[in-house]
Formats: C-alpha cells, sequence, structure tokens
C-alpha cells in the first residue's frame, strides 16, 4: 500500500482529501502546517506528497525547498494543491522542482489520476531494465511509449554495408541514430598498436550510435559490419526530440548506459584477469546470448579475427583454445560455424 502524506491547514479540506484517499487503499499521512509536514515526511518516507501553498509557520514553497535538500526525500513525488491559480505562482512551484499542481475545487477523479500518474513514473524511476536494447523496449513499453522505437525507423532509406565496412570511426562527431534491419554490427576500440578489442555486438532490430548522442560527445569507439548489413538512419533530431519530450525516458536511459559502462568494465576485469580459457569461453557464451534466441544447440558463424577480438586474445590463440574446446567435446566446429555443444560447462569454466 502507498503511503500519501498530505499537508493541509484548512481541517474540512484536510479530512475530506484524507478520506478520500484511504478510500482509494492509500495510506494516509496528514499534517495541517509545513513544519510538522517537513517533520513527518522525514519520519515516514511517504511515496508521494500533496501540499498546499498558503499555509502558516511554513508555506508550500519553504516545504518543497527543505524537501528538495534532503537526499532521500527529493525525488518524491510532489504535488502542489492550492486554490491559487495565477500562472506566475504555477511557473514558481515548477521551476522550484513540482512534479504536478492541482487547484482548488478539485474532483475526486483529478485528484488520484496525478498521484497515479506521479507514481507510475517514480515506479518506472525506481525499476531496473537490462543493459541491452530489450532493456529499452520495456522501458518505453512502460511510459506506453512501445511503438515509438520502432516508428523512429519506419520508412526509413536504408545503407547497405559490406563486410568489414566502417559505419564511423572513433572520434567522429554523432548525427544520426542507426538501425539495423539485416546483418551484425560490433564496436571496437584500438590501442596504439593497432590491435582490436570489441566492446559491443548488435543484430537485426537493434539501434545503436545512441551512447555518442546522449552523451553530446564523439564516438568512443569505431563501428563496423561483421557481414553484410542493411542499416537505416534515423536523424539525430528526431532522436533529441524523443529524449526531451520524456524526461523519464532520458533518465532511464542514463541508467542503461551506466549499466553498459559496468558491463564494459566488467569485460575490462575478465580481460586483465582471466585465463585464456574463460575468455574464449566468455565470449561464445556472450554471443549465444546476443544472437542465439531460439537456437539449439546454438551456432555461429563468426571469424576467427572477430572472435578473437571479442575475448581479447591474438588470433593463434583462439584458434588453438578452440581445438581443444572441440577436443573436449565442449563445441564443434562445422564448415566454419562454431556450435556450443555444453553450454553449462562453457559458462562454469574456471580460470
Amino acid at each position: 500500500m502507498n503511503t500519501i502524506l498530505l499537508i493541509e491547514d484548512n481541517h474540512e479540506i484536510r479530512e475530506n482529501t484524507a478520506e478520500i484517499l484511504e478510500l482509494a487503499n492509500y495510506n494516509v499521512i496528514t499534517a495541517e502546517n509545513g513544519k510538522d509536514g517537513v517533520e513527518k515526511a522525514i519520519a515516514s518516507k511517504p511515496d508521494v506528497i500533496i501540499c498546499d501553498i498558503m499555509m502558516p509557520v511554513l508555506d508550500g514553497y519553504g516545504v518543497l525547498h527543505m524537501l528538495n535538500k534532503n537526499e532521500e526525500l527529493k525525488d518524491v513525488p510532489f504535488i502542489f494543491l492550492t486554490a491559487k491559480t495565477e500562472r506566475s505562482d504555477f511557473r514558481k512551484g515548477m521551476e522550484m522542482g513540482a512534479d504536478d499542481y492541482v487547484t482548488k475545487p478539485f474532483t475526486e477523479i483529478e485528484l488520484l489520476n496525478a498521484i497515479e500518474q506521479r507514481l507510475k513514473k517514480v515506479s518506472i524511476l525506481r525499476k531496473k531494465y537490462e543493459s541491452s536494447q530489450d532493456g529499452i523496449r520495456n522501458l518505453l513499453q512502460d511510459i506506453g511509449k512501445q511503438d515509438v522505437w520502432e516508428e523512429l525507423s519506419s520508412g526509413r532509406n536504408t545503407n547497405v554495408y559490406k563486410k568489414k565496412h566502417v559505419i564511423y570511426s572513433e572520434g567522429n562527431h554523432p548525427n544520426r541514430l542507426f538501425h539495423i534491419k539485416k546483418g551484425k554490427v560490433k564496436l571496437y576500440k584500438s590501442n596504439d598498436d593497432g590491435k582490436d578489442l570489441t566492446v559491443g555486438l548488435f543484430g537485426e532490430g537493434d539501434y545503436f550510435g545512441y551512447m555518442a548522442l546522449l552523451e553530446n560527445s564523439v564516438y568512443h569507439e569505431t563501428a563496423e559490419a561483421m557481414e553484410d548489413a542493411e542499416i537505416a538512419m534515423i536523424p539525430r533530431e528526431e532522436f533529441d526530440a524523443l529524449i526531451k519530450e520524456n524526461p523519464v525516458v532520458m533518465k532511464k536511459f542514463l541508467q542503461i548506459l551506466a549499466g553498459n559502462v559496468t558491463e564494459k568494465e566488467n569485460q575490462l576485469l575478465g580481460l586483465a584477469y582471466n585465463s585464456l580459457r574463460k575468455r574464449v569461453a566468455d565470449a561464445l557464451i556472450m554471443l549465444r546470448h546476443k544472437f542465439g534466441e531460439g537456437q539449439t544447440p546454438f551456432s555461429i558463424h563468426i571469424s576467427r579475427e572477430d572472435l578473437a577480438n571479442i575475448a581479447g586474445t591474438a588470433t593463434e590463440s583462439l584458434i588453438r583454445t578452440l581445438s581443444d574446446f572441440r577436443a573436449e567435446k565442449l563445441i564443434d566446429i562445422k564448415d566454419g560455424n562454431i556450435v556450443l555443444l555444453n553450454e553449462k560447462k562453457l559458462e562454469g569454466l574456471y580460470n
């Protein structure tokens, strides 16, 4: 049951509103002035705060200001409940960080809808989404924008990239979002000696190139087609519009990107401390998770050079390790395809 803190100095309005909220199955805490409201907010940590503006001791603006300084309460949805309808008062409250503004007199539906919308948004912000394309799709579905991601790429002209063709290079400035209609794409970084490390894999239906757009920076890696690919280009302006119109999407995108950073950190730790066998096994399992939906057993045609770049090793060392795995019946190799025979053992391979 969600808890609502209602801060209202008018006794009749406070009691009637509390009754409405309780009938809607909310746990309600009431406060008769701003000072009392701040104290109860700190003590109870409610899910939503509804607050009048004109109150004795401490007005609604003062309450919001104090709560914004509290790390545990600054993200709690805050709804002003007031008879003041002047535009300047509305703007002042929203500029201070209020989430919504309900004016008196109000209907039960108006108030309950405002609360439900705020609870829905805070639920999305607290929800953990996978740092993947599926995580982004699930996010957009939760906020009722499930078609937006796909609509971005609908009706676009596509560019055809041959295998090993560079789509963009590290250091370039981004001006578009990419959507894969067909094929596979890898993102990689190169060191001063020309050695490559693959840091991202994308397949049909995936979008890529959005990290630089969100950071408003240059590309931190190079994108290259792993096989012949058809890719649609979405102008940066349209992607920016999607983000600006949906601040909740923006926040969650940043969380998803933070997850991507964590994955890359784990990959680098694996390269630093894992054995060659473990790194090759992890690379195969990564490919399985990325491209193997519905395949049993999983089979993939990938160049040994590309696989070596994913595992962070020399091609010759990779080939020797694959031969060992084949002899141990962990994998098979048929017509150049790598077939995973014992995924469980590959996943649990010790250093």
